[in-house]
């Protein structure tokens, strides 16, 4: 095991023993790193390791800070739906969308918190339906930052992460999942077909990039026929 992921097991430790309360701030970057006798990158890696794990969050200027909503839940990993998103998940099949729709507003205050967004930031509105092979496969809405890059309906036609990877050379560090049965809305009917009164899995999601920055809030919903959800559960001793 790395030192950094030493120093986050440690620092997540604290977090689930109430050591380190909710909303409570993280000593600076300096502080931990004489604290754990190395060095700020090391700490710098730690902590990136408890955002990806929505622990905690960092506000530019301000500090890190403990969630307020922080939940101690086992890590899931689906096929559904990848942080590399349908395309890239699916390289052997043709992915499409349609039913696209796409405007930018100023962010609202639950946008903000979970993208820490300063007042009057501004964010894109995503809706579009994904298909595999001409079928429906998922039905996303997606609030992303404006600043991160300028998205057009035909980026929408392909795939978004490629475009953010090539074209603005981005990296992907991982997310905040967390998944849900609901019944099927009149949306989830019109875009995807599916029956009044039918479950569907949804995946609500946070996306972070390497440095920590968050640059995706989405809700992905999913027909149950085509939703399988698997979980690997590690104890430690």
């Amino acid at each position: 095991m790395y030192k950094y992921e030493k120093i986050s097991q440690t620092l997540r430790k604290k977090i689930m023993n109430h050591e380190l309360q909710p909303g409570v701030m993280l000593p600076d970057q300096n502080q931990l790193a004489k604290e754990f006798n190395t060095t700020r990158i090391t700490i710098s890696k730690a902590i990136q390791i408890l955002i990806i794990e929505g622990l905690v969050y960092s506000k530019r200027g301000a500090g890190t800070f403990v969630r307020k909503d922080v939940q101690f839940n086992n890590d899931f990993n689906t096929d559904v739906d990848k942080p590399l998103g349908t395309t890239m998940t699916h390289p052997n099949k043709k992915v499409t969308s349609k039913h696209i729709h796409l405007t930018a507003r100023i962010a609202t205050k639950d946008e903000q918190e979970h993208l820490l967004l300063e007042d009057g930031e501004t964010v894109y509105v995503i809706k579009r339906t994904r298909l595999i092979d001409g079928k429906p496969f998922s039905y996303e809405q997606t609030i992303m930052p404006t600043k991160i890059a300028t998205i057009t309906k035909e980026i929408l036609q392909k795939s978004v992460y490629e475009y953010l990877q090539k074209e603005h050379h981005l990296e992907f560090a991982g997310s905040h999942r967390q998944i849900m049965a609901r019944k099927v809305s009149d949306e989830d009917v019109h875009f995807l077909g599916e029956k009044k009164g039918d479950p569907i899995l949804v995946i609500s999601q946070v996306n972070y990039l390497v440095d920590g920055t968050p640059f995706e809030y989405s809700e992905s919903h999913f027909p149950y026929q085509n939703s399988v959800v698997s979980a690997d559960i590690k104890l430690e001793h």
